[in-house]
């Protein structure tokens, strides 16, 4: 298949999309925290761009997609070796993009995957230690979650596991990797009260663009400029939308009133459940996935927060929640009819193929159980490093991580 320059463009468009996320999800994680962590809280997101950024080109991108075995790729493509302008064969279908084009956009991915776990552990976290943890989890956890899903020679692609955009890959393996995270580092200090987020309109503006940016994460993974990106903007849209207005009219009836950082959170947590889906259903079961996302999440939000786990911004209970409702309910809605695939690959429950639902959640499990031991087994052995170690001072925890680690402050006094 040759290069088709429409295709280049799009995806392009597309990868600069999903990196412009990242700022996205700094704001919105650097409103939810206190004044005194907000560039902490920022910095995460940021140097996940440059951390990952370099790790992707001299290894990552190899381990996720060179060809390999059915658990992890090879070295083949390390520094971007091969990973040229000639049509690339991703999972069996070539794509009208060159090779590079398709590994600028996955990098955007596996840059904002790690962000997102930053979320459990803000305001209590070294930064040196964070450093290590992008480097090892991303090339341990990530890479190899991202070739059994994405890759064709992958275990879980090769049973038929669906997750167009990152369901399994990015939010069940962020959401879960968030709760080892937030377990091992322990609950913040002066918690009893819970915090009050030091600026809604950060968070508002950071769900913006990551509504924004998500039209690149869902409708770029078609990888042309086709009826499939369509169908997965048209439906990311109406996932979000559906999410956002579920949770505020919850929380307006359990709270008595109608909360901005609710509806941010439900929007989010209606993106995060459309991705694995995205290129799977249509506007109706995007409701639907929206629906169940708004409801569901809230939930997963006061259950949380009746735990010991102090998962400070509730990534777990957007993320990891939203993907797995997201990655179940895409062996519920998806139909041939907007895959553009042929069955019984790319059906769900609704048209006719009741087996997708076991093969979906083998790849909630497999994610969720991989996730869950090793990042946890890479946090408890950084645990245990002299000179790293996970968590600051007390001393550095009350006067907040912005003045204490980065010797600057948010706001001028």
């Amino acid at each position: 298949m040759p290069i088709d320059a429409g295709a280049t463009a799009w995806i392009l468009a597309a990868s600069a999309l999903v990196l412009f996320m990242t700022p996205g999800l700094a704001f919105f994680y650097g409103g939810l925290v206190r004044g005194k962590n907000v560039l902490s809280t920022i910095m995460h997101s940021f140097m996940a761009m440059a951390v990952i950024s370099v790790v992707w080109v001299l290894w990552g991108y190899s381990l996720a997609f060179a060809p390999g075995n059915n658990f992890i790729g090879d070295l083949s493509f390390a520094g971007f070796q091969t990973v040229d302008g000639r049509p690339y064969d991703v999972a069996g279908v070539v794509a009208p993009i060159p090779h590079v084009g398709f590994a600028i956009f996955q990098l955007m991915f596996a840059i904002i995957t790690p962000a997102l776990i930053t979320g459990a552990f803000a305001e209590r976290f070294k930064f040196s230690t964070y450093l290590v943890f992008l480097v090892l989890w991303v090339s341990l956890v990530y890479a190899p979650i991202a070739h059994w899903v994405w890759s064709g020679n992958g275990w879980l692609f090769g049973i038929g596991a669906l997750d167009f955009a990152g369901g399994t890959v990015v939010h069940i393996n962020a959401g879960v990797a968030a709760v080892a995270a937030a377990w091992l580092v322990g609950k913040r200090r002066g918690m009893n009260g819970g915090v009050v987020p030091h600026n809604v309109p950060y968070v508002v503006l950071g769900a913006s663009i990551l509504w924004f940016g998500w039209f690149g994460f869902n409708a770029g993974s078609a990888l042309n400029a086709n009826y499939q990106a369509l169908n997965a903007f048209l439906v990311t849209n109406t996932a979000a939308a559906t999410a956002a207005l579920v949770w505020a009219l919850i929380s307006w009836v359990h709270t008595k009133k109608p909360s901005a950082v609710g509806a941010a959170s439900g929007a989010v947590a209606g993106l995060v459940a459309i991705t694995p889906a995205s290129g799977y259903v249509g506007p109706l079961g995007a409701l639907a996935i929206g629906f169940g996302a708004g409801a569901l999440c809230y939930l997963g939000v006061q259950i949380r927060a009746r735990t010991r786990v102090d998962d400070a911004l509730d990534v777990f209970a957007v993320h990891g929640i939203g993907g797995i409702w997201g990655a179940l309910a895409t062996g519920i809605f998806a139909a041939v009819a907007f895959s553009g695939l042929t069955p019984p690959s790319g059906v769900g429950v609704i048209d006719g193929h009741p087996g997708q639902m076991w093969i979906q959640f083998r790849g909630v499990a497999a994610t969720f159980s991989y996730s869950f031991v090793v990042s946890f087994a890479i946090l408890k052995v950084l645990n245990l490093v002299p000179g790293l170690g996970l968590r600051v001072s007390d001393k550095d925890e009350d006067a907040g991580l912005d003045v204490a680690l980065h010797g600057e402050r948010g706001y001028s006094q």
